[in-house]
């Protein structure tokens, strides 16, 4: 099946490709620009009113010797022109985002979408999401043509940006050696580098240097919650805002560090045979890429590849920095999908206390949690708020048995675990150090999710990013043919741009929408976000027992 929807996305990115295309002028110069190191050409595109540059470097290489190593910034310049026409190839990866798609280990490019005449515009710059270990700013879903055109339509008009970035062991690796050669966290470096180079060359784009906004969803969004506190919370003027979906400084699981990575460590290098040298490292730049490859793809399902607190550019626990006020103090955009924890919930059935604990126990690295299965009682309210299943409904039938009978008190543990309480710590740190923020909660169920996925993990994406023709997905999720589907998505597009140009999402240009109240712990109030009624607002209370002691105990107990 993974495959098969792989398959179907992969012919998406291409009919969104060619219907880009059809209006280009590929036998005319297309637009030019000059950055630092020369000159690119891009493509025009009437359709769009855009111009649009893929595949463009922004480091070096990181081959050879420079495997495994931070990114060295270009080193070059050139005369001539570059075209900058079609997208690289995806950072290597493993998982069904990088299939039916080229891959490599030199990858380290954005793209730039800007509305033609673009001067002094803000920017948005996408990380994309994937576990840090698949995911690609080629894939269709992340198009940034839908988002820009719509930005230009509601009145503030923005540039678009995504970029690549290394994945799983190319870029997260960690254990003792990694640790001492001060090359952990390669892939938040290489974003780090992405958005030194923004500051270097958007403004002959058309951009404004000084009205960066940083954003992603899921891995993406714990991406830029992490360079909100990187080095210890330094702001280094990378960005004046940060925008995330299902993510934040607080991360959605546990940060790697030695005792849980180096068996992983070690397992790559005996498989390699680089456990037998004196520099392991220099031994794995040395490899074949296809030796490497082979065995970073053959263990991907054992290793579980996340950054890590490495003491430099992580240098403490997320959820620590937030209570310290540890972080770069900029407006803050966050948010969460209703149901988060269905798309990825797979230690099922659930039908006991038993189940349930030692659910508990699994997901949260512990060895016996008494206080969350008393937090979460077995009742069927509890997952409130919970698109499919309310009030005193459990699952029937086959859910029963394929789910079982306390799904809805695993959903409501786990969305929360992973999402909700990071959201809401995020929230409330901003709002201690009197730092504009603004929470959501995403309650519509895009066409094609099963009832009992609801509104799970990735549900918003499309909605952000204007894709009504839901381009690299295998279901569309406005193939129900609503307009209030429409309606809510050209909404939340640009309420996102309206943040990247004002630092408030409520200059969207839409009439009788709800307005959007900064968040504070006097008062605490999501957006919600719906189609079936009118978007409105809530006070951010459900579960307030559960998420805070989860909230309050995230960096000793839960390493976060």
């Amino acid at each position: 099946m993974r495959v098969l929807i792989a398959a179907l996305s992969s012919l998406l990115s291409l009919s969104y490709l060619a219907e880009a295309n059809l209006t280009a002028q590929p036998n005319t110069r297309g637009p030019l620009v000059t950055v630092v190191n020369g000159t690119f050409e891009g493509e025009s595109s009437p359709y769009y009113g855009q111009d649009i540059f893929r595949g463009i470097p922004y480091a070096q290489p990181p081959i050879g010797d420079r495997r495994l190593r931070p990114p060295f910034s270009l080193n070059s310049t050139w005369s001539d022109v570059r075209s900058a026409k079609t997208f690289s190839s995806m950072c290597v990866g493993y998982g069904s985002d990088q299939t039916n798609h080229p891959t490599s280990e030199d990858c380290l490019t954005l793209n730039v979408i800007r509305p033609h005449n673009a001067s002094g515009l803000p920017v948005a710059v996408w990380v994309h999401g994937g576990s840090f270990v698949e995911g690609g700013n080629s894939d269709a879903q992340y198009n940034m043509s839908f988002m820009v055109q719509n930005s230009v339509k509601s009145g503030n008009p923005i540039i678009g940006v995504n970029i690549n970035y290394r994945l799983s062991g190319w870029g997260f690796s960690y254990g003792k050696e990694i640790q001492a050669a001060g090359i952990a966290n390669l892939g938040l470096r290489d974003q780090r580098l992405a958005f030194h180079w923004i500051q270097e060359n958007i403004e002959n784009f058309g951009g404004d240097p000084g009205k960066v906004t940083i954003f992603g969803e899921s891995s993406g969004a714990a991406s830029v919650g992490a360079h909100l506190i990187a080095y210890g919370g330094r702001d280094d003027n990378l960005f004046r805002a940060v925008m995330a979906e299902s993510g934040s400084p607080q991360q959605y699981a546990r940060y790697n560090s030695i005792a849980n990575t180096q068996a992983s460590y070690d397992l790559v290098t005996s498989l390699t045979g680089c456990n037998t040298t004196s520099d392991s490292i220099q031994c794995l730049r040395d490899l074949p890429f296809e030796t490497l490859n082979e065995v970073f793809n053959t263990t991907s399902n054992d290793i579980f590849y996340m950054p890590a607190v490495d003491g430099d550019f992580i240098q403490d626990y997320g959820s620590n920095q937030l209570k310290d006020g540890r972080f770069v103090k900029v407006p803050l955009l966050i948010g969460t999908n209703t149901d988060e924890a269905t798309t990825y919930m797979f230690d099922l059935p659930l039908n006991t206390n038993a189940d349930f604990t030692n659910f508990i126990n699994d997901v949260a690295h512990v060895a016996n949690d008494t206080i969350l299965p008393i937090l979460y009682p077995d009742i069927p309210a509890i997952g409130l708020p919970f698109s499919y299943l309310v009030g005193n409904e459990r699952p029937t039938g086959a859910l029963l048995i394929s789910l079982g009978s306390q799904y809805k008190r695993g959903v409501a543990f786990y969305s929360d675990f992973d999402m909700h309480n990071n959201r809401r710590a995020a929230s409330q740190a901003w709002s201690t150090y009197n730092t504009t923020t603004y929470s959501y909660r995403f309650n519509i169920i895009p066409s094609g999710n099963a009832d009992y996925i609801a509104v799970g993990h990735t549900s918003e994406i499309a909605f952000v990013f204007n894709n009504l023709n839901g381009y690299g997905i295998s279901i569309n999720p406005f193939s129900n043919g609503l307009e209030s589907y429409v309606l809510a998505s050209t909404l939340m597009s640009s309420m996102w741009a309206s943040f990247v140009t004002h630092l408030d999402p409520n200059f969207h240009g839409i009439n009788n929408t709800a307005y959007w109240p900064t968040y504070s712990n006097e008062l605490p109030q999501n957006f919600v976000f719906d189609a079936n009624v009118t978007s409105y607002i809530e006070i951010d209370d459900f579960r307030a027992e559960a998420i805070q002691y989860m909230i309050d105990v995230a960096g000793d107990q839960y390493g976060r």
